[in-house]
């Protein structure tokens, strides 16, 4: 064989392993779409995923097309919602629990589109799962709640009873008993994500019941408006809520998304996307907390700093025994903590000493 000719067949090769690579990498602006289970503007939950979304787009400029559907009800209509924005996007991410199922069940149906479903468990070729581990800076939180309280009383307004959730009140309800051996929590549910009118009536109620620290997994800026008004503190939920507390507010838990949802989304770009399972905390950045007010005492803000930077290095797990279960049966021996699976991602049990009836 001449060398010419074979100089040409090595030239062939290489241009079609060029044309492979780069077959799966896009050109064209990435299409990515998010559906949202409030308004843009709830300040909480919803505000601090679409900061996420502004991220990525100073980030990727003309490289990305992003659209976006607020205040979506779990159910038929997002996977109705989903399905429309699979037919014309590269990538979807679909921002609350209950998306789960509508989330998976339109990806059977379009296999090459990328998913990404927030605070879920199942997992498809195509569809990816990603959250954060709240708990964490809910024991630190918690901690604060329990030097702060002066009826030892504390109120918790709680969206719907999934892992999610309970671990938080969980790691709460354990770092508010490991400074202060008399608190008790309070616990109403409000059975909506957001809806300010449900959330001021449980604040009013747990208010009413001796409550004087609040706090939220719901996602208004309610609950701090009316303890603001009611003279006590409470903690925001998602996002920085101080504006809306100056007195009451001692700190917020603020989610950061930014980051994860541009890696996502130039990995699609890349063409190196692949089905994983993300579940970022303290030490990855994907939580952190705004300022504390100056009403939070020295020790009790040293205490919650060496916390975080604790949480921050992997040096502090909420969940460590000596815990039992609300009924008194042992769940963690002393020293010892959880699998990541079953035990936290499934999480389904109040803790010894949450006096509340554990929900149907």
């Amino acid at each position: 064989m001449s060398n010419r000719r074979l100089t040409s067949i090595l030239k062939i090769s290489l241009l079609s392993a060029v044309m492979a690579f780069t077959s799966n990498v896009f050109a064209d602006p990435v299409k990515a779409a998010f559906v949202y289970v409030g308004p843009i503007g709830d300040m909480g939950w919803t505000y601090q995923h679409h900061q996420g979304v502004e991220y990525v787009k100073s980030h990727m400029g003309d490289d990305v097309e992003i659209e976006y559907v607020e205040s979506v009800p779990e159910g038929s209509d997002a996977e109705r919602i989903i399905r429309t924005l699979a037919r014309k996007n590269d990538i979807i991410f679909t921002t609350s629990f209950g998306y789960m199922n509508p989330t998976i069940k339109v990806a059977e149906s379009f296999p090459d589109v990328k998913f990404e479903h927030a605070t879920g468990y199942m997992r498809a070729d195509n569809v990816s799962v990603y959250s954060a581990r709240f708990y964490e800076n809910r024991h630190v939180i918690g901690k604060i709640a329990g030097h702060m309280t002066n009826t030892n009383i504390i109120g918790y307004v709680a969206s719907f009873p999934i892992p999610e959730v309970i671990r938080g009140i969980n790691a709460a309800f354990l770092a508010a008993r490991s400074v202060n051996p008399d608190v008790q929590f309070k616990i109403v549910w409000a059975y909506t994500w957001f809806d300010p009118g449900k959330e001021a009536d449980a604040a009013n109620a747990l208010i009413a019941q001796g409550a004087d620290v609040l706090m939220q997994h719901t996602d208004s800026t309610a609950i701090m408006t009316i303890a603001e008004e009611k003279g006590v503190f409470a903690f925001g939920q998602a996002s920085d809520m101080s504006a809306f507390g100056p007195n009451a507010h001692l700190t917020s838990i603020i989610d950061v998304w930014g980051p994860y949802y541009l890696k996502r989304i130039m990995d699609v770009k890349n063409g190196t996307w692949e089905s994983t399972d993300t579940f970022g905390g303290t030490e990855e950045g994907m939580l952190v907390l705004s300022s504390m007010s100056d009403q939070v005492p020295e020790n009790v803000r040293s205490q919650a700093e060496r916390t975080l930077l604790g949480l921050s290095k992997g040096l502090i797990d909420p969940f460590t025994g000596p815990i039992n279960k609300q009924d008194g049966s042992p769940w963690l021996a002393a020293g010892e903590t959880p699998p990541m699976f079953p035990d936290v991602i499934t999480m389904d049990f109040y803790v010894e000493g949450i006096d509340s009836k554990y929900p149907d």
